[in-house]
């Protein structure tokens, strides 16, 4: 059995795998054909914070595959006083086939799995988004066809997704920059353990916006302040303003993409224009999630 709590829990090998499954069923999807591999096959999807793409994808990829999902809120109880968590994931896995947990907190998701008798996915945690990674980059090589050795640039802060993303980069054969303040840049012990990962690894930090992008083949970004950052809004957003992604930083880069894993707040990080323009494949990218947390599910319940 094996969990997906971060990006590395797969080696290369392993993501090839998943989008090579992906990517079949991808297309067997737009010809109107849902591969019901699982029928019977339960997924729960345990959330504590507020969700579309991944929810409403992660249903919908269960039901293609002939299962179903149980959304299960707050009032079960999960992660409070009611019961431990080793309860909660002992008595649920007996029911269920697959876990899928969005937390506030990663070391929650980390225990779920620990007692878990089933496959356990991260929906997202405040460490990491590992399946908005995976549908990134499978999106960025359905457009662009290759991912190794192409530059891939974030500009905004080292947050979940960005952590997740530079992994994923990495391990790919891919140069990640990430364009931000001093202060929202990755930490030491995170940089060592991406160079752990993969020795090889191009992995560069900056706070020249403009320079960053200037050989980027993928342009991103995400709120300046995420669920849970609420209170920091203002000051982050002084910070963060040089590094909005506008028509100018783009100018930068004309035949770069430009993405976001959603919901952005425009004016803010990104501009109407820039979303909204030609090099924007923000709906290709939360389309994808689904068709690659897809091939994940059927990857983890054994179709190889």
């Amino acid at each position: 059995m094996r969990n997906f709590l971060v990006v590395e829990d797969l080696t290369p090998q392993e993501i090839e795998g998943v989008f090579s499954i992906s990517q079949d069923l991808e297309t067997k999807y737009k010809a109107g054909v849902r591969d019901a591999l699982f029928p019977g096959r339960v997924l729960a999807l345990v959330f504590e914070k507020q969700s579309l793409r991944t929810r409403v994808s992660f249903q919908t990829a269960m039901v293609h595959l002939g299962g179903s999902s149980l959304f299960l809120g707050e009032d079960t109880g999960f992660a409070t006083t009611r019961e431990s968590i080793e309860d909660f994931s002992r008595v649920l896995s007996e029911y269920v086939d697959c876990i899928a947990c969005r937390s506030k907190s990663h070391s929650t998701i980390e225990q779920l799995a620990k007692f878990s008798s089933v496959p356990v996915v991260n929906a997202l945690s405040d460490f990491s988004h590992p399946c908005q990674a995976l549908a990134d980059l499978y999106t960025l090589r359905r457009h662009v066809g290759r991912l190794d050795g192409l530059t891939f640039v974030f500009v905004g802060d080292g947050n979940n997704v960005a952590r997740s993303l530079a992994v994923a980069c990495c391990l790919l054969g891919m140069r990640f920059i990430l364009a931000a303040p001093k202060n929202y840049q990755f930490d030491r012990s995170f940089k060592q353990r991406i160079m752990k990962l993969a020795p090889d690894a191009q992995i560069e930090q900056t706070e020249n916006a403009v320079a960053a992008v200037k050989d980027a083949t993928a342009v991103y970004t995400d709120v300046w302040a995420s669920m849970g950052q609420e209170k920091e809004r203002a000051i982050r957003q002084d910070a963060f303003s040089p590094f909005q992604v506008n028509s100018t930083l783009m100018s930068n880069c004309p035949n770069a993409v430009f993405m976001h894993c959603l919901p952005a707040r425009r004016g803010e990080e990104v501009t109407d224009e820039i979303i909204d323009g030609s090099q924007s494949v923000v709906v290709t990218q939360a389309a994808n999630r689904m068709h690659v947390q897809k091939g994940l599910l059927a990857w983890l319940l054994g179709h190889r």
